[in-house]
């Protein structure tokens, strides 16, 4: 899905937000009968979802990234599941980039059982909480701290995927960014099992880019968080261009900014998934930032995934 988030989703209150209960009601309704009906599929090795009720921008797929990592070091096979849509071809080229363990299938089910029959002993869903035809053995959702979960509303007149008693469902919640013991309450009111963590995404070459004047662009779910990141670490940011999420960027739009670029005199920067996306043209004047992401409490967070294998 490409598309930029309207502003309205993270406004209290907003009429347009009013104006489209009635829509989110009724997917709600759908939402609930599909998964009423819908039956479970079990497999013989553990599954972990890293979902999100919030749409776009949680960090699922660093996320998947880092757990598959961590499991192959306990000497396990991790599978890393995606559904294949097209326009996610950056998050299939950043999997694969760092592991080769990806298992793309346009029905997740066959996904994992594909990876059931090259003996993964354990299949990582990068997405999938909305997924009710599989049944999970561990659930974890993500959140960022920045956004939370906006207006609070359904999408179309919010960004929730799900109404926030979905946490229910979750045995973990990581938030990417600052504590919010507010949220955590919320969260905890909803459910006292859940186990909260935090992360964060630490940049490994931002002295790169220290001395230099930028443009920043990125095509994901949140910008604004990646230009906030940006300034956080006094990098000088002369212009922010901001795309829709999984933007397919063309020879057009990459000319553009090469234009941009050589007119005033600064240096081009990205994300890491949108220089997958436009790595093809082979622009040497294109770079992108690399990103670490840094658990708190990291081996209390694995004990919790050992306790689930």
């Amino acid at each position: 899905m490409i598309f930029s988030k309207p502003k309205f989703w993270h406004k209290k209150n907003s009429l347009i937000s009013w104006m489209l209960v009635p829509i989110s009601l009724f997917l709600q309704l759908l939402s609930a009968i599909k998964a009423k009906i819908t039956i479970q599929k079990s497999f013989k090795i553990p599954i972990i979802c890293v979902g999100n009720i919030y749409l776009g921008g949680t960090g699922k797929t660093p996320l998947t990234i880092t757990i598959a990592k961590e499991l192959i070091k306990l000497k396990r096979k991790p599978a890393i599941i995606k559904k294949y849509y097209p326009e996610h071809i950056d998050e299939h080229n950043l999997i694969s980039d760092s592991l080769n363990c990806l298992f793309l299938e346009k029905e997740r089910f066959k996904a994992i059982t594909n990876a059931e029959k090259k003996e993964y002993d354990v299949a990582i869903l990068d997405d999938g909480f909305q997924d009710f035809s599989i049944k999970k053995d561990l659930n974890i959702l993500c959140f960022n701290s920045k956004q939370l979960i906006g207006n609070g509303m359904m999408i179309p007149a919010g960004p929730l995927r799900e109404e926030i008693g979905a946490i229910k469902r979750s045995h973990i919640i990581l938030i990417n960014g600052d504590k919010n013991e507010m949220f955590e309450k919320k969260i905890l009111s909803i459910s006292n099992k859940v186990k909260i963590f935090y992360s964060k995404y630490v940049p490994t070459n931002i002295n790169e880019f220290k001395e230099k004047k930028l443009i920043a662009f990125a095509g994901i779910g949140n910008p604004d968080n990646f230009f906030s990141l940006l300034e956080e670490n006094n990098l000088r940011i002369e212009k922010k261009i901001a795309f829709p999420d999984h933007y397919q960027f063309n020879k057009s739009d990459i000319q553009k900014l090469l234009n941009e670029s050589l007119a005033n005199n600064l240096d081009l920067i990205t994300t890491e998934k949108d220089y997958f996306r436009i790595k093809k043209y082979a622009i040497k004047e294109i770079k992108y930032i690399k990103l670490k992401l840094e658990i708190f409490q990291k081996n209390e967070f694995l004990n919790q995934i050992k306790n689930f294998l």
